[in-house]
C-alpha cells in the first residue's frame, strides 16, 4: 500500500511499506529513463520521458508559467511500479478544459481554487492515460483509493485529469471523481485502402467538395514532403518555428512553447515520432509547415502555420495529407487537437473526450456535480447533432 508521506506535494520525502515507497519527484531529470520509459511503453509519446523533460529543459513549464511538475511514483526496491505525472497550477492556462466559472464558483464559496493540481499534457488536449501501472487495469482501482487519501492531505482545492482515457475515467468515476465531457473531432480508420477509397465512402457533393479543394492547391503548383526523424534537419525546425510563431501573432494567442523545447525533442529519441509536413511552391520555395507525432496506432496533429497564405492549404496540409499519411502506415485514428467544426465535411468524427475531477469541498462538489449533469447532457446532445452532418454514406 502507499502511504503518504507528511509533507505537502512540493516535497521529495517518502515512506515505505515494506519494499514499496512513494516518491513525489519535481524533475523528471531525478528519474532515470530507462525506468520512466519502461513502464510507460511507447503507446503515448506525451508521456515518454524525453517528451516530459523537454518541456522543463524549454522552461515551457515551472512555477513562471504556472506549471509547476510534481511526478508521483511508486517503487519497489529499485523498479518503477507505478507513475502519475501531475502539475501544480497557479492558473488554468494551455489546459483547454475551461474551467472560468469554477473559480467563480469557488469565490462565491469564499474560498480559494488556486492552487490545484492537474493531470495532463500542457498545453496539449490530447486523450491518453494519465496513470500507468505495473499491474492489469482491473487492479488499477486500489491506486485511486491511495490517491484520493494522497490529496485530501495536500493544500489545494482540486484535482484534475484533463483529457483522460476511456478505460481509466471509468474507474475514476467508480472512486467519486467527477466527470466532465468535451468534445473533439477525430478521423477513423475503417481500413480504407488509400485516400480514393476513402472518398468513396462519401456522399458524392461531398466528395466533390474535397477534390475541388485538393485540385486548387495543385493548380497553384504546390508539393509536399513528409519528413520524419532523422530526416528532419535543424533548418526544417527552423521553418516550422517561424509558421508556429505566425499562427500565434495572427491569433493573438499565447506561445506556450518555445524553440527549445523543439530543438530538445529533435535532439532527442522522441524524433522519432516527429512528423513534419511541409508545403513547397515554385523551386522548392517553403511556404506551410505541420508538426505531428505518431505512435504505433494513431497521429497526432499538432501545430501548423504558413508564410504565404493560399486558399485550401491549411485543409490539404493538416487534414487531407494526415489522412493520407494515416492510411498508407495502417493507423487507426487522427487527432488533430481542440474545436473545429470545419473537420466534419473533412469525415473527421465528432467525440465526445472525458475528464475527471475530484474536488476537495463537499458541497462545492456537489454543486458542480449538478451543473456537470446539465452540461454533459448538452454535450451529448450536441454530438449526436453533428454526427448527422458528417459525409458519408449512410
Amino acid at each position: 500500500m502507499w502511504f503518504r508521506s507528511k509533507t505537502d506535494v512540493s516535497s521529495t520525502a517518502f515512506q515505505t511499506d515494506g519494499n514499496l515507497h512513494q516518491q513525489v519527484f519535481h524533475s523528471l531529470r531525478e528519474v532515470p529513463p530507462e525506468s520512466w520509459n519502461r513502464l510507460i511503453g511507447d503507446a503515448f509519446p506525451f508521456a515518454e520521458y524525453d517528451y516530459l523533460l523537454a518541456l522543463e529543459e524549454g522552461q515551457c513549464v515551472g512555477i513562471e508559467p504556472g506549471w509547476e511538475p510534481r511526478y508521483l511514483t511508486l517503487w519497489e526496491g529499485k523498479q518503477l511500479q507505478a507513475a502519475c505525472y501531475l502539475y501544480r497550477k497557479t492558473n488554468s492556462n494551455g489546459e483547454y478544459i475551461f474551467d472560468w466559472d469554477w473559480a467563480n464558483a469557488y469565490q462565491r464559496y469564499g474560498q480559494r481554487y488556486f492552487p490545484k493540481l492537474t493531470s495532463a499534457v500542457p498545453f496539449t488536449p490530447i486523450n491518453g492515460d494519465r496513470i500507468f501501472y505495473n499491474k492489469p487495469l482491473e487492479d488499477i482501482d486500489d491506486f485511486f483509493e491511495i490517491l484520493i487519501k494522497f490529496l485530501k492531505k495536500q493544500n489545494i482545492s482540486s484535482h484534475h485529469f484533463n483529457f483522460i482515457s476511456k478505460s481509466q475515467s471509468n474507474i475514476m468515476e467508480k472512486s467519486g471523481f467527477l466527470t466532465r465531457l468535451g468534445l473533439q473531432y477525430h478521423w477513423y480508420n475503417d481500413n480504407y485502402i488509400n485516400f480514393d477509397d476513402y472518398l468513396d465512402s462519401f456522399k458524392l457533393k461531398k466528395k466533390k467538395n474535397v477534390l475541388k479543394e485538393r485540385k486548387y492547391v495543385s493548380d497553384q503548383g504546390i508539393f509536399f514532403k513528409i519528413k520524419k526523424g532523422n530526416s528532419i534537419k535543424i533548418q526544417d525546425l527552423h521553418f516550422f518555428f517561424k509558421c508556429y510563431k505566425n499562427t500565434i501573432e495572427k491569433k493573438w494567442a499565447n506561445q506556450y512553447l518555445n524553440f527549445d523545447f523543439f530543438k530538445y525533442l529533435l535532439q532527442s529519441p522522441i524524433k522519432d515520432k516527429m512528423v513534419l509536413f511541409i508545403a513547397y511552391e515554385k523551386q522548392d520555395e517553403q511556404i506551410a509547415s505541420a508538426l505531428n507525432f505518431s505512435s504505433k496506432d494513431a497521429l497526432y496533429g499538432r501545430y501548423w502555420g504558413c508564410i504565404k497564405e493560399i486558399k485550401n492549404l491549411h485543409f490539404e496540409l493538416c487534414y487531407y495529407q494526415s489522412i493520407e499519411f494515416a492510411i498508407k502506415n495502417n493507423l487507426k485514428l487522427i487527432e488533430s487537437g481542440a474545436q473545429g467544426e470545419h473537420k466534419i465535411p473533412r469525415g473527421y468524427e465528432p467525440t465526445v473526450t472525458l475528464s475527471n475531477h475530484w474536488i476537495k469541498n463537499e458541497k462545492i462538489s456537489e454543486a458542480l456535480r449538478k451543473v456537470l449533469e446539465h452540461e454533459n447532457k448538452n454535450v451529448i446532445d450536441t454530438v449526436e447533432y453533428l454526427k448527422k452532418l458528417l459525409p458519408f454514406k449512410n
